[in-house]
């Protein structure tokens, strides 16, 4: 009987001593599935004061109520800043509490918590890393799983929340917050200023800026809008901001028509930094843009007023798709992205009516998704994800890019009606809540006999592309057969792509345009059979089927004599794609596809061609040719260049011609005149360079190490009126330097983290650091470079691992560099995360194929 108590009493004890285990860094699935299981009802109350000088700490305040449905366990709350942060006090229910903190969790214990209602008040220094503090400013970046680099919270999509914010700001800054301002009241140097409380928002939405902004205000459609920005160019403002407040007012009518749901949150503010990390960032209220994909030069080409257009689209179009209904879990973060650009290119057509949208969708579009679904690196649309830590990653081409294509040919097989009643139907029933995939998946296979399962597997949930073989057979100068093979690239997998596809058949008789479902392995044109004998078949020849194309011999050899003599521009675009992709499957020569550009540029006449075939000109003459057939190449390459310069009709054309003359000259001559246009001693007729300009045409000198290369620069620092571009201008100059040592000394500053935090900086100075001219001496960056890739992931923003990787490898061609980048990712640990290798291999395919093929 004793020994039957003593081990209840002993069983009673443990019970009682039982420690939930710690929870990992970050958010894992397995942690968020319970927080959502527990807490709900959840409000923020904030508050940060901002002081004057940035070495100072920010210090705030959260106050969470929240209910709670289960109060027998430890609740884990997220706070994980940098050295600046740390968590001061906590309180619960008005009762000091000591917390446990690890692995970047803040653990309330048991017995502070009740069932039912609960506030929980803490009070910290906010950690700097997401805040981009600067000497007069600071904004926010919270995605996809940062706040809590910050300030303490529960950071993950799915746990929705109120927020009201209050902030404390020296005099003469000026605020932006996802409420309205509501209170202000200034006193001793500084503003208090209170905000009203947001509809429900996930923590990656939340945001706020603050410090020494201009205010630009207009009303459309009866809304005010309100333009934060630090431009210094009076003249600029003027030119640019009634068209900023226009494309605003359209996309938002636009999509409450489409959506058939009125805006959703109020107020609508927007802010436009200089070295802003994207091109914009949809906080519901307080949007954020990079300024220079919207304060456009006088120079701008077609394609960056049609991309000024497509990113506001694009932003404008989240707060319905992400912000009023966000994914449940990061693994879906691409259906927010794909439903803002598939919105955006809907969207933009009506403001541009002379443009050919269906080509602007496919160069929009199917070369950025291309030129990572071919590489070794790619990966599925929606990839899964355990942990909030690597979210980051998903971020690419293939959820901007390919998954717009993707939903191009979804809504082709549902029907563009049933397809916008299908998402109006999903908006509606999970406004601002959350949603999967399957959610979505669910209305639509109402509304269609197709199996969308299988087509969303092979698609959305399998990566790669088909490879797409057109096997033709002539007789008598009739068709005889006419068949289309799709294979898989990953052996043993056998998927086959579902698509409905426009194919091409030209000949002496004319054009013809042949729709087909491509839905087997072999799939017979049987509406070919008995045409005459075709110049070529082009199965992408309208703009829409997506793969990796392999035409006909035939076929292959009139297109590369005779591409510029295909009548319709869409094909020609889409003719353009496919003899890339067979230059760079070694079935065309780069030195060929030169010639062929040089020809076809000449006499092209649609804008969109002209700039994809200037940019295949650039990457042809640069990647894929070698030092002695670039010398061969140079100088009737230049005066092709500038003779496209003095003949294009457009201001928009022109600094198309001049930036790929720009880019590719080296000869004396070429070199010459551009000091020249540099020194302002010859004028461009019709073409207006701005500040940022003679900014990019100076670094472009310098790395060529012109004579006086080194006084350019200096007098280009003097000249710089704006002080943010003089700052990056001023940062970017060491990796410009003739001095090795100097470019050393510049690299080795990057390993500190506070000289990172300029990420578009960073990127603009490896990529001359990285130049094609001094590819050779900067061969020893790529190993270290390499080796920093997961601190960059760690510590930099969504896109850097990406573009750190590119801005390495993009100027190298040779063997030796292949070779460090393969020995690299062969020698990887076990545990090396797999997404960045893939990014390795993503970055390093043109490498890989140009040190084969320009050999």
């Amino acid at each position: 009987m004793r020994v039957g108590v003593l081990a209840i009493m002993l069983v009673l004890v443990g019970a009682a001593q039982r420690v939930t285990p710690d929870p990992e860094s970050g958010v894992t699935e397995a942690l968020a599935r319970e927080r959502v299981r527990r807490v709900s009802n959840l409000r923020y109350e904030v508050s940060f004061t901002i002081p004057a000088a940035r070495q100072q700490p920010l210090v705030g305040r959260a106050v969470l109520t929240f209910s709670l449905a289960d109060a027998s366990t430890p609740l884990v709350m997220d706070f994980q800043p940098d050295r600046a942060g740390r968590l001061r006090s906590v309180e619960v229910d008005d009762a000091k509490v000591d917390v446990r903190q690890v692995n970047g969790h803040v653990i309330l214990p048991a017995a502070a918590l009740r069932t039912g209602d609960n506030r929980v008040a803490l009070d910290f220094n906010a950690g700097d890393v997401p805040l981009n503090r600067s000497d007069d400013f600071l904004y926010t970046i919270f995605v996809p799983s940062r706040a809590h680099l910050a300030f303490p919270c529960f950071d993950q999509p799915d746990l929705k929340a109120r927020w009201t914010l209050q902030l404390d700001v020296p005099d003469g800054w000026e605020t932006l917050a996802n409420g309205e301002e509501r209170a202000r009241v200034s006193n001793l140097g500084r503003t208090h200023l209170q905000f009203a409380e947001s509809e429900p928002l996930s923590t990656y939405l939340f945001a706020f800026a603050a410090g020494k902004f201009s205010v630009e205000q207009a009303q459309r459609n009866g809304r005010t809008f309100r333009m934060l920005h630090r431009e210094t160019d009076a003249a600029k403002v003027a030119r640019n901001r009634d068209a900023i407040f226009d494309l605003h007012a359209t996309a938002l009518q636009w999509l409450e028509r489409y959506t058939g749901i009125p805006y959703p949150f109020g107020k609508f503010d927007f802010l436009l930094m200089p070295a802003f990390q994207f091109g914009g960032m949809e906080h519901p209220g307080a949007i954020f843009y990079n300024a220079n994909g919207l304060m456009l030069d006088e120079s701008a080409t077609q394609d960056q007023l049609l991309g000024r257009a497509s990113v506001i689209a694009h932003e404008t179009a989240h707060m319905w798709f992400g912000d009023l209904v966000t994914m449940q879990w990061f693994s879906d973060v691409w259906m927010k992205e794909v439903f803002a650009n598939f919105m955006a290119a809907k969207i933009v057509n009506p403001s541009f009516p002379s443009i050919n949208h269906d080509l602007r969708f496919l160069l929009a579009h199917y070369p950025a998704a291309y030129d990572v679904d071919r590489t070794g690196g790619t990966n599925e649309i929606r990839q899964p994800l355990a942990n909030l830590d690597e979210a980051g990653t998903l971020y690419g081409a293939i959820i901007y890019q390919k998954a717009p294509i993707v939903m191009r040919h979804l809504e082709s097989l549902v029907g563009a009606g049933a397809f916008q009643d299908a998402l109006r139907e999903y908006l509606t029933a999970h406004a601002f809540g959350n949603a999967s995939w399957s959610d979505l998946v669910a209305v639509l296979d109402r509304r269609t006999p197709e199996d969308l399962a299988a087509w969303s597997h092979a698609w959305v949930e399998e990566r790669g592309r088909p490879i797409i073989t057109t096997q033709l057979t002539a007789s008598s100068g009739r068709i005889q057969k006419l068949e289309f093979v799709q294979r898989d690239a990953l052996p043993g997998r056998g998927l086959v792509w579902n698509q409905r596809i426009d194919v091409v058949v030209s000949g002496t008789d004319g054009v013809r345009h042949l729709p087909l479902q491509l839905n087997a392995p072999r799939v017979d044109v049987r509406a070919a059979q008995g045409l005459p004998a075709p110049d070529f078949v082009l199965p992408s020849g309208g703009g829409i089927a997506y793969g990796e194309f392999h035409l006909d011999p035939g076929s292959l050899a009139w297109l590369m004599k005779h591409l510029p003599d295909v009548p319709d521009a869409l094909t020609r675009g889409a003719a353009w794609l496919a003899v890339w992709d067979a230059m760079l499957n070694g079935e065309a020569p780069p030195d060929r596809v030169l010639a062929l550009a040089m020809r076809s540029v000449a006499v092209e006449m649609d804008e969109l061609n002209v700039q994809r075939e200037l940019t295949y000109l650039v990457q042809a003459y640069w990647r894929y040719l070698d030092a002695d057939q670039r010398r061969v190449n140079s100088p009737p390459l230049e005066r092709l260049l500038r003779d496209g310069l003095e003949a294009a009709p457009s201001q928009t054309l022109k600094s198309a011609w001049f930036s790929a003359l720009r880019d590719i000259a080296q000869t004396p001559a070429a070199l010459a005149w551009l000091v020249d246009v540099w020194k302002q001693k010859t004028v461009v007729p019709g073409l207006t360079l701005s500040e940022t300009d003679y900014i990019r045409l100076a670094e472009e000198l310098a790395v060529r190490d012109v004579a006086d290369a080194r006084l350019i620069l200096d007098q280009q620092f003097e000249r710089t009126k704006n002080p943010d571009r003089k700052a990056q201008f001023a940062f970017v100059r060491p990796a410009l330097s003739a001095s090795a040592a100097e470019r050393d000394q510049w690299f080795g500053s990057l390993g500190d983290v506070a000289n990172r935090r300029h990420e578009p900086w960073v990127l603009e100075g490896l990529r001359y650091l990285h130049h094609p001219l001094r590819a050779e001496a900067s061969r020893k960056y790529i190993r270290p470079s390499l080796e920093m890739l997961r601190e960059i992931q760690r510590t930099g923003d969504i896109f850097f691992p990406k573009r750190w990787m590119d801005a390495t490898l993009v100027g190298h061609q040779s063997p030796a560099a292949a070779e460090m980048v393969r020995t690299f990712v062969e020698r990887l640990p076990s545990g090396y995360p797999e997404r960045l290798r893939r990014i390795i291999l993503s970055s390093a395919d043109d490498l890989f194929r140009a040190s084969r093929i320009a050999r």
